[in-house]
Order: structure tokens, then sequence, then C-alpha cells
């Protein structure tokens, strides 16, 4: 068989993944956070892109429209230019008088501008104290337990040593580090470290300088004069109380059910953590994309967080009048960017539209959760959606990866409604695993000492309200909960715990 060079046709089918349709995709899936990072970032290199606020800054109220024949040039120059019809801004035009006289009228809200030049001049004559208008600093642990060594060691080198356990403080109050390493690191003696400890241990707030969990709360048990020997011994035991071991802490603190059970209550209501007030943990709040409140026939009216949606603009004037005077490279770059900035606008358009749409879908299919809650909760996945509004599923996946929506029961990611479905006996319709989760829940809640359920009993009662569920599916939902067996419960129960 020879070999020879040939030309040869096929048809094939293949799916190619734009860079714009890529762009479109990452967009789908962004939080609104990483939304406005990504718009910013898009801002600064995209000089055809603005914002709506600054075009809408431009503009004044009492402005003058440019006359006709200057409009008409300015016209007729891009449209040699310019290979595709653009809406053309014109510049406004503003007079001094206009400004002066705008801003006199803004003023007038305020009371006039001889408000301005008394707060001005810092000559404040109003009523009240001044000082009460001001936003007090914060107090940080290092200043409020600084203050306290002042006042409590009079030796320098005890101040000194007292400043150096200041700094190692974690957030929580606990001291980091041995002694050893202390006394090593200012050429004292260990002896000389713990004298000092024993002074600021005893600094506000109580608890404060602990080196473990259990000196932590023995120092603000002994504060409240409450650490006797069975306190004691307690402490010495935590991990029996965190297993919920009672039988063996009675035996160990050589107390009884009523005894244990005040301990316990004591224990609880210590701080674990005494400087957080004074460290607090800044958490980025939610943000959510959707709102959704209630309309006046009873139904739910849906619409989107326009606060969270970034206002971006293509500016077809600033690209008509570089355009008209740049080289074939710039122009080049010019229609380049023009085009980005167009799909980027389209592309958020989408987003919203998509966004608002799947959600929409998502409330009619489980109205019956924000009108009697938790309980009435379906079963649903993404196909569902999908189907329902002629999207893919993995479209549909990006669009509830980290959105929210607000709804008068609270604040839910919209992945929270997609919950599994558990077969009803005798065929009828299913029920969702949040809501059989949450029927578990609250028949463990309504127990006491003389009936504690067992997962056999809790699957029996479910089965007679119309859910298949096993055994082991009860036990595997209680564990999710955090919530003890049975047998712990029990006892829980019998030394009545808060």
């Amino acid at each position: 068989m020879a070999i020879t060079p040939k030309l040869e046709l096929r048809q094939s089918q293949s799916l190619v993944m734009t860079p714009q349709l890529q762009q479109a995709i990452k967009l789908l899936q962004m939080s609104n956070i990483e939304l406005s990072a990504f718009v910013e970032t898009e801002l600064e290199r995209n000089p055809l892109l603005e914002h709506e606020d600054d075009r809408a800054a431009e503009a004044e109220p009492q402005a003058e429209a440019v006359e006709a024949p200057a409009e008409a040039a300015l016209l007729d120059a891009v449209a040699g230019a310019a290979e595709t019809p653009l809406d053309i801004e014109v510049d406004n035009t503003f007079t001094n008088d206009a400004a002066e006289d705008a801003f006199a009228a803004g003023m007038a809200g305020f009371g006039g501008t001889d408000n301005l030049g008394r707060y001005g001049n810092g000559a404040y004559e109003g009523d009240g104290n001044i000082l009460e208008q001001t936003v007090g600093e914060s107090l940080s642990l290092r200043q409020h337990l600084t203050a306290q060594l002042g006042l409590s060691c009079a030796k320098p080198h005890e101040r000194m040593i007292g400043a150096y356990l200041i700094d190692l403080l974690d957030d929580a109050g606990y001291l980091t580090g041995s002694l050893a390493a202390a006394a090593a690191a200012l050429g004292c003696a260990e002896a000389e470290i713990e004298a000092v400890l024993d002074i600021v241990q005893g600094f506000d707030p109580v608890g404060v300088f602990a080196r473990s969990l259990k000196e932590c709360l023995a120092l603000q048990l002994a504060d409240r004069d409450r650490l006797d020997p069975a306190m004691a011994a307690l402490l010495d035991n935590l991990d029996l109380l965190a297993k919920r071991d009672l039988v063996r802490l009675k035996k160990v603190c050589g107390v009884d059910d009523e005894d244990l059970a005040e301990m316990i209550a004591e224990i609880r209501a210590l701080d674990p953590k005494p400087a957080a007030s004074f460290e607090p943990v800044r958490e980025q709040p939610v943000e959510p994309d959707i709102l959704m409140r209630q309309s006046a026939d009873g139904g739910w009216v849906i619409e989107l967080n326009t606060d969270t949606l970034p206002r971006v603009l293509v500016s077809n004037r600033y690209y008509a009048e570089v355009s008209t005077k740049a080289d074939r490279a710039t122009r080049s770059f010019l229609n380049e960017q023009f085009q980005s900035a167009n799909w980027l606008v389209k592309s958020l358009h989408q987003r919203a539209t998509t966004i608002l749409k799947v959600a929409s879908e998502i409330v009619r299919q489980q109205s019956g959760f924000f009108t009697h809650g938790v309980s009435a909760l379906k079963p649903l996945i993404l196909r569902d959606i999908a189907e329902a509004i002629g999207m893919h599923e993995s479209t549909i996946s990006r669009v509830t990866t980290n959105k929210y929506l607000a709804s008068p029961r609270g604040i839910f990611e919209l992945k929270y409604f997609f919950t599994q479905a558990l077969a009803a006996t005798g065929g009828g319709e299913a029920h969702s695993a949040e809501a059989v989760r949450h029927q578990i829940k609250t028949l463990i809640d309504a127990e006491n000492a003389e009936d504690v359920l067992s997962d056999d009993r809790i699957a029996a009662i479910l089965k007679r309200d119309g859910i298949d569920i096993a055994r082991r599916t009860v036990a595997k939902y209680r564990e999710s909960m955090k919530i003890a067996p049975s047998s712990q419960r029990r006892r829980e129960l019998k030394i009545k715990l808060p």
C-alpha cells in the first residue's frame, strides 16, 4: 500500500469556550465581594469603563446644553472615525452662578452657611456638650492591663516583668510561652517571674494570664470564693465533663446529683476567654444578594439588592473623542478595550438576571418554608430548578454558590434550600432531610427524665407520621446536630443540667 499525500474533508463538532464566555462563567459564581473587587480591577485596567456614580456626579441640575452646531460637528467627526454607530454623550457647560446657587441651596438644609463657618473654624456655639458628639476610642487589652500594672507594681523591675508578660498574652487572655523562657529573656530568676505572675493574675478581667483552661477557670472560681476541694477535683477532670461521664464525676468529686448539677452550672457561668471582649473578632457581615418581602396579596416579591451590584458604564464619549485623533495602533487598542467593556457590562446584566430568575424559582418551590417554617421544607435538587427555568445544572450550582437571600425568616444561602429526599410510607410525597432533622430535634427537645427517646423509638414515631426512615439514619442526623445518645441524655436530665 503506497503512502501518498492527500486532502480529506472531515466534519466534527466541538465546544470552544471563548475568553468572553469564560469570563461570564467566572462572574456567575463570584460572591458580591469578589465581584466588586474584580470590577474595580477592570475599572483600573480599562480606560473606557467608568462608575455610574461618577457619570452622574458630572451632571448638575442647572446645566446648559451644548449648541447644536458644535454637537453636529462632533457627531460628524465620530461618524468618520468609528465603524459602528455610537451613542454620543455631550459635555455639559456650567456657569459659576449656578454652582454657587446650588451650594447655597444645599447648605440651606443645614441651617445656611453660617453653621459651616461656626463648625469649620472650631468656634462651636451650639447647645450640648461637644465632647458627647465625638466618637469614643475603644480601650485595648494592653492599655487596660498596663494601667492596672502601674497601680499594682511599685518596683521598676516588677513593672518591666509585668509589661513583658502582657506582651505574651494571646487574644483570649492566655499566657503564651514558658516562665523559664521569660526569665532567660529578661535575665532574672524564674521566682521573680512567678511573683509578678501572681500579682497580674489578679487583674481585671479575672482569668487573664492563665496558662491553661483549668487555671483560667480556677482563677475565676477563686475570685468568687468557690474553689473548694470538690470544685478543684472537677477542674482536674474536665475531660470527664466534656464526655458527659457524670457517674465518674460524682465519684471523683464525692458529691451527689444535686451538688454536681450546681457545680456544672457554675462552671458554665465562667468565661473561658476572659479577654475576648477587648479583642473582638471582626467578622465580615453577609450582604444578601436577593431581597424578599411579602406582597399585599400574600405572595412574595423578589428583587436584587442593588447596593451589592457594581454599576459600570461604557464611556462612549471618551471613546469618540480619543479615537478621532488616535493613530492605527491606538485605535486598535481602543477598539479592543471597547469590546471588552461592552462584554463586561453585558455579562454583569446577564449575571443579575440569572440570579433573580433562579432565586424566584427557589422561592416559588419552597414557599411553604417561608410561610410555615423548616417543617414545611420540600426536598429539592439542582435538576428541579434547572428543568423549571430551562438552564443547565452547572449554571444553577454556580448561581447558588455564595449567594444569599434575605427573607422574613432570616438570611440564608441559596444552597440551604437544596436538601435530600426521604421516601414517604405508602408512596406519598417525599420529605426533606432538613425537615426530618428539625422534627427529630423537636422530639428530643420535648423529652423528660422519665421518657427519653431512643433512636429506634424516634424512627418508629417518624414512620407513624409517614416518613420511611431507618434507625441508623436517625442516629446519623442526631450526630450531625451534635445531640448526645439517649443514655447520656437520660443522665443529664436526671441531674437537671441547665
